[in-house]
């Protein structure tokens, strides 16, 4: 659950450190997610390290605030969308701030608030989230990820034409994902199988999307010569990453729910 978070605040980090380079930082809230992502992946690396069966408060913390520094995000990014002439339309939504990107920072804040909860249950206990189950719960967030930044994705790679078939992966394999852990959550066994399965796939998934991004990078003019300029106007090569992140909380969950039929 800390590598799941850490891994989605690292995609956090580095795509909103180009995407906001690109937009000059014009407005001084675009360095926050920067230094709040920053935080969130020191903090996991943190809970990775940390053996101890405890909550920390400064992890705790750092999740909440960056969860709420998701939502905060999606607000601003919303407002620059609207604020371009024909408002919400499907050209601003193409080349206005992206709208799903703010809630990889917030997915990392859940998942890593929920990692502090199952640290803390007693041993022999059924680990529960909010009072509710953890497995279950986890699945639910992570499903709802998948399903979040699969529209994202499709709404870029639409821009793009899906001119390249590979293009349509992303948008075809974590949805099936994403009902695999909700079916499993209800709890059929064979689901549950497949679904361990997929979310490796999701994870391979994830890796080998920054290869075809860098390979998109490279058939802009210049190439990777010209790396300064492609690297802002190309797939952004952070981005896949984020698939790989939520499919590790996937997996997470099946666990939970593997070792705690009732979670």
């Amino acid at each position: 659950m800390n590598r799941a978070a850490g891994g989605l605040a690292a995609s956090v980090l580095a795509d909103s450190a180009v995407e906001h380079y690109r937009g000059s930082f014009k407005n001084k809230a675009m360095f926050v997610p920067l230094v709040v992502s920053a935080v969130t992946l020191a903090m996991s690396a943190h809970g990775t390290a940390d053996t101890r069966p405890v909550a920390h408060g400064a992890r705790d913390t750092t999740y909440l605030l960056a969860a709420a520094t998701g939502l905060i995000g999606t607000g601003f990014h919303l407002y620059n969308v609207t604020k371009k002439v024909g408002g919400f339309s499907w050209q601003n939504l193409f080349y206005g701030a992206p709208v799903g990107a703010p809630m990889a920072i917030l997915l990392s804040g859940l998942l890593g608030y929920c990692s502090e909860r199952v640290r803390e249950s007693k041993p022999q206990t059924r680990p529960k989230v909010l009072s509710l189950p953890a497995g279950r719960t986890i699945a639910a967030v992570t499903a709802a990820g998948l399903l979040g930044t699969t529209g994202e994705v499709g709404l870029l790679h639409f821009r793009g034409a899906f001119h390249n078939p590979v293009m349509a992966v992303p948008v075809t394999l974590p949805p099936i994902g994403a009902g695999l852990l909700l079916a499993a959550s209800a709890g059929a066994r064979r689901p549950h199988r497949l679904a361990c399965w997929w979310m490796r796939l999701l994870v391979g998934m994830g890796v080998a999307g920054v290869g075809f991004h860098a390979y998109g990078v490279s058939r802009n003019m210049g190439g990777w010569r010209n790396w300064s300029q492609n690297l802002l106007s190309g797939p952004p090569l952070p981005a896949p990453p984020s698939f790989a992140g939520l499919a590790l909380a996937g997996l997470a969950a099946l666990d939970l729910m593997r070792e705690y039929p009732d979670a």
